[in-house]
């Protein structure tokens, strides 16, 4: 792995991220994503295929525009990573349960974009963590 390969990667994830999360996921996701239910686990599990797909784009982009060629497995396994933990922070109960450990003020949770102030920072993370997967 380079540093270019991580940069690269880190960069395509992210910008994929911001636009996955914000542009390509649908109203109805975002609603429902959280719910307790099988519907919640099914827009949630949706919302986290638009995401995925979404990235896929941006580092096949990156590597047609820049011929860097990441390896196949470690796209795979640091797609997974990032869609896997996605998943557990949209479905909101992980990052409450995080969110109490840590001693967080649970009304500033629920007003003021409490858990949207919680949730990019632990997207980014674990993007991170993908993007060293992907570049190894």
């Amino acid at each position: 792995m380079t540093t270019a390969d991580f940069a690269a990667a880190f960069a395509a994830l992210y910008a994929a991220h911001q636009v996955a999360d914000h542009w390509v996921q649908t109203q109805h996701q975002s609603n429902h994503k959280g719910l307790p239910d099988w519907r919640g686990r099914i827009a949630c599990a949706a919302h986290v295929a638009r995401y995925t797909l979404t990235a896929v784009v941006a580092l096949a982009v990156v590597a047609a525009v820049t011929g860097w060629r990441p390896g196949l497995l470690p796209a795979v396994v640091g797609l997974a990573v990032s869609a896997v933990s996605h998943y557990a922070a949209d479905r909101r109960t992980p990052l409450r349960r995080l969110a109490d450990l840590l001693g967080k003020d649970p009304g500033w949770l629920e007003r003021g974009g409490g858990l949207y102030a919680l949730d990019q920072p632990w997207h980014v993370g674990w993007l991170f963590v993908a993007a060293l997967l992907v570049a190894a």
